[in-house]
């Protein structure tokens, strides 16, 4: 049977989505318009602010930094023709193109990298991914308070084309940081001009491959193809992204023409996976549930070990039914560090004695939990659904769920994280540091409002580590150390992107980090 929108909607939810996608004025018949949708609205477009998947995937196209990542993920020119070491390692100089421009004319600098690394280390700017550049001489002195010339941090411009970068120590994959949002060259005339208003259609300058003609909150963002680009003009003129925040409508926008890409919903993954559009990916991003750990009765190291060994992560696959591979380790696996035997293994039995050690034998007696999870996508909503089960079935304990829209979910953990709650964590570089630092004390994303000095020592030692042999074994302790002794939180899955793209679309190459770079796409659609 024809996997169609009738076995979801109503004939009036499905005309209001035709209107709203715009078949009054069809876009679909134009081949240099590329329509994709997104699950909410972008949080932000500032890239020293950013934080989340959806701001990322918007940024990238909207801006480049000095480096860029291969078909491999490995780190190549972007901004940057070349770079060099010196110093036993410790100082990278980078050397910037000369065709760089932003969309107002004027030249990129390497004065736009400095003044956009200090803004972002800046403790007035209280960016919650300062610590990205921690490596960086004086950084963190910096970022908290103990230096107050932002001169002494060791990011400097030697001339407009040539950017100098000290380090606390040598660190092998500080390329790959320069892929990343956060690292983008900013403005300072601009920022200083417009504020808090600055990313505003009109206002913002970018230096990517598109433009930000449109943005209609809440609705969609219109990209416009940039002709000042170093690479060229992209083919594919505009990319019209809309909010769609259930995936099951944004299928049937696809199945019904309005859109050229979207990302599966679980329930239709087993239907569509002999289609030619079908596309399969593991990803570089782990899912797990966070505790506050401050928070009763989550204090307890007992109870969140007792949680953590109560779900049979098996089981997930057949929910989420995109090959996902169940994980009770932190570090994901296709990314070095990966050790499948450490974490808290499913153990009913063990569980529930941890549970009785801690006062609340077969649930007796525990306290009122809710577990919060944002909207977008049918997966959160399952998994939720899955967890309430899984601790009701093994330990008796009752666990209430609740769902938030993606910014209100934000703003709650930043001011006062719920006793538990999900989140997911996508690789900004190909290296295990990435997921391990996540978690150290001076972690802006560490929603946990946990700290452990021996785990901070362990992951700043496996950065600086060169020995594979030697690397893994300090991670392994710290993956220990997070998911069997402490248990802050509790790994679930690596996930899998889930895609369909229509089959006039090529040049879209899916990767192990989910980025989507629409300069590299074009259409072979007739007009």
């Amino acid at each position: 049977m024809h996997f169609c929108i009738r076995e979801f909607f109503s004939k009036l939810t499905y005309f209001l989505l035709l209107v709203l996608s715009g078949c009054s004025n069809n876009p679909s018949a134009d081949p240099s318009i590329f329509r994709m949708s997104i699950k909410t609205e972008p949080p932000t477009l500032d890239g020293t602010l950013a934080t989340d998947s959806v701001s990322v995937t918007i940024l990238a196209n909207l801006m480049e930094g000095l480096t860029q990542y291969d078909a491999d993920l490995n780190p190549i020119p972007a901004v940057a023709k070349r770079w060099g070491y010196s110093n036993e390692g410790q100082t990278i100089t980078f050397y910037l193109r000369d065709d760089v421009y932003w969309s107002d004319g004027k030249k990129v600098t390497a004065e736009d990298f400095e003044y956009s690394w200090k803004r972002l280390l800046d403790p007035n700017t209280a960016a919650q991914y300062a610590y990205f550049l921690f490596d960086i001489k004086n950084a963190s002195e910096y970022n908290s308070g103990k230096i107050k010339d932002r001169d002494e941090v060791g990011v400097r411009a030697l001339a407009s084309d040539i950017l100098e970068v000290t380090l606390k120590k040598p660190v092998v994959y500080f390329p790959s940081i320069t892929t990343f949002m956060v690292t983008y060259p900013l403005r300072q005339d601009i920022i200083e001009k417009y504020s808090d208003s600055w990313t505003d259609p009109g206002k913002i300058v970018t230096n990517g491959p598109y433009l930000l003609k449109q943005w209609e909150h809440e609705y969609k963002l219109i990209l416009k193809a940039n002709p000042k680009h170093y690479e060229g003009k992209p083919e594919i003129n505009e990319v019209h992204i809309f909010v769609v925040q259930e995936q099951t409508t944004a299928l049937t926008l696809y199945e019904t023409g309005e859109l050229d890409y979207i990302e599966l919903p679980p329930i239709a993954i087993p239907h569509f996976k002999k289609s030619p559009e079908y596309r399969n990916k593991p990803q570089l991003r782990g899912y797990y549930y966070g505790f506050n750990v401050k928070k009763p009765p989550f204090d307890n190291v007992l109870v969140r070990q007792a949680l953590a060994h109560s779900i049979d992560r098996s089981l997930i696959p057949k929910i989420l039914k995109g090959d996902e591979i169940p994980s009770s380790s932190w570090i994901p696996k296709g990314m070095f560090g990966y050790n499948e035997s450490i974490g808290s293994k499913f153990n009913p039995q063990k569980a529930r004695s941890l549970l009785a050690e801690a006062g609340y034998a077969d649930g007796k007696n525990f306290p009122k939990v809710t577990a919060v999870f944002n909207t977008g996508g049918e997966k959160n909503k399952l998994i939720g659904g899955f967890l309430q089960e899984q601790w009701k079935k093994h330990l008796n304990v009752e666990v209430q769920l609740e769902s938030q829209e993606w910014k209100v979910f934000l703003s709650r953990l930043d001011l006062d994280p719920p006793q538990i709650f999900r989140l997911g964590w996508g690789a900004d570089f190909p290296d295990p540091d990435n997921f391990m630092n996540l978690f150290i004390a001076s972690s802006g994303n560490n929603r946990l409002q946990w700290s452990n000095s021996d785990y901070d020592k362990l992951v700043a030692l496996g950065s600086t580590l060169k020995n594979p042999k030697e690397r893994k074994k300090i991670y392994d302790q710290a993956q220990v150390l997070l998911t069997e002794t402490e248990v802050p939180m509790i790994p679930l899955f690596v996930s899998a992107q889930n895609l369909l793209v229509k089959p006039y679309i090529k040049g879209l190459k899916t990767n192990a980090m989910e980025l989507l770079y629409l300069k590299k796409i074009r259409s072979e659609k007739s007009p």
